[in-house]
């Protein structure tokens, strides 16, 4: 894309995010939904597929632009992200780098009209962090195979129509080497999708279990038509993938600071503004540091993904420092509010809730730092 039609595409987000999805933030905290009317202008505006390629109806975005884009969406709600995230990050990606080219024309128009939604099925029962523990098995049979297992926490599962499913096709392999990855169609019989999880926060992105009993797919369903290669896309898209939620935690913390300077400017406490206490500063004055040290890393990550200099250790630094970054940002903007920051309705007591869950997903925060040690034992 030209950088000039980036900018009008940022410049159009941004407007969107600020006048239309910030006044809805109420809304979907009451209703536990993304209002139609979001989703649609979402779809209208290419949002759907920004990172899969233009060949496909995408908007085709480098990780550079992907994230810039990402830091205007994480200005609000997260749940607004997530509606779409998926069909861009984790689950399109395994499609766009594994799938086959048929794969490819099948689902990809479809994913970047947001016509249909695509889930990421991984995680398991003793199988999140590491995903080489995988039990979910799926059985050759004639021209199919036999899916068998379930998995939880999964984004999007109530709504999709796509589930990308990593199972075990091989169990005699080593562990990493014997999973594949499928394309399973949520109508099949025997995928049974259970009931939206009460979470935390982040009301409005839906997770749910997702049982498979004995469903049948054809052998066209399996990404790229090989097995055992289900361990590498997996890491493939979740690099990406975490680069893209660091973006996210940018964004936030950039609303979350400009909540907390809002209201110290404006609250009062002995007839002055409590922006004038100097601990009040402090607490303002870190989070704007590490933010300005989240934003910068995080371009200079993205930059290096893209040029292929570092696709491992910076995407997995970012990741981890942003995350922290943006659930302390939330934490001291709960402490500038005081009183009012434990209150439901107050902007940063929903979103010191929604933060939170930034340091589980797409790899903990313990497993970055697994990942950033082994980088840097293994260059020496």
């Amino acid at each position: 894309m030209e950088p000039t039609e980036f900018e009008d595409v940022l410049r159009t987000v941004r407007d969107f995010v600020r006048g239309e999805v910030v006044p809805a933030e109420d809304e979907i905290e009451r209703t536990d939904a993304i209002p139609r009317r979001l989703r649609d202008t979402a779809a209208k505006m290419g949002l759907f597929g920004f990172a899969l390629p233009e060949e496909h109806g995408g908007l085709g975005l480098t990780t550079s632009e992907d994230v810039r884009l990402a830091m205007e969406l994480g200005y609000t709600v997260p749940s607004f992200r997530s509606l779409f995230g998926t069909n861009n990050g984790i689950a399109g990606q395994v499609i766009v780098k594994s799938g086959t080219e048929e794969q490819r024309r099948t689902w990809l128009p479809r994913l970047a009209a947001g016509e249909a939604i695509a889930s990421f099925a991984l995680t398991e029962d003793g199988a999140g962090s590491d995903p080489s523990s995988v039990r979910t098995t799926a059985v050759r049979d004639g021209d199919h195979f036999v899916l068998s297992g379930s998995k939880r926490f999964i984004t999007n599962a109530p709504h999709a129509d796509v589930l990308v499913v990593f199972a075990r096709t091989d169990p005699d392999a080593e562990p990493h080497r014997g999973i594949s990855v499928f394309l399973v169609e949520t109508g099949t019989p025997g995928v049974v999708i259970g009931p939206p999880d009460a979470k935390m926060g982040q009301a409005g992105a839906h997770t749910a279990e997702v049982h498979f009993q004995d469903a049948r797919v054809p052998t066209s369903a399996l990404v790229g038509g090989q097995e055992g290669t289900g361990f590498g896309a997996a890491m493939s898209s979740l690099t990406r993938g975490r680069l893209h939620i660091a973006a996210i935690c940018v964004g936030l913390a950039t609303r979350i600071v400009e909540e907390s300077v809002r209201f110290a400017a404006e609250a009062e406490q002995g007839g002055a503004p409590i922006g004038r206490f100097q601990l009040v500063q402090a607490m303002l004055a870190e989070s704007q540091a590490e933010l300005y040290a989240g934003r910068a890393m995080v371009l200079e990550a993205a930059r290096e993904y893209d040029s292929g200099a570092d696709t491992r250790l910076a995407p997995s630094s970012a990741k981890l420092f942003c995350s922290e970054m943006v659930s302390r940002v939330a934490d001291r903007a709960v402490q500038v509010h005081g009183g009012s920051g434990y209150m439901r309705g107050v902007a940063v007591e929903r979103f010191y809730r929604d933060a939170r869950v930034f340091r589980i997903y797409e790899g903990t925060s313990e497993i970055q730092k697994l990942i950033i040690a082994k980088q840097l034992l293994r260059r020496v």
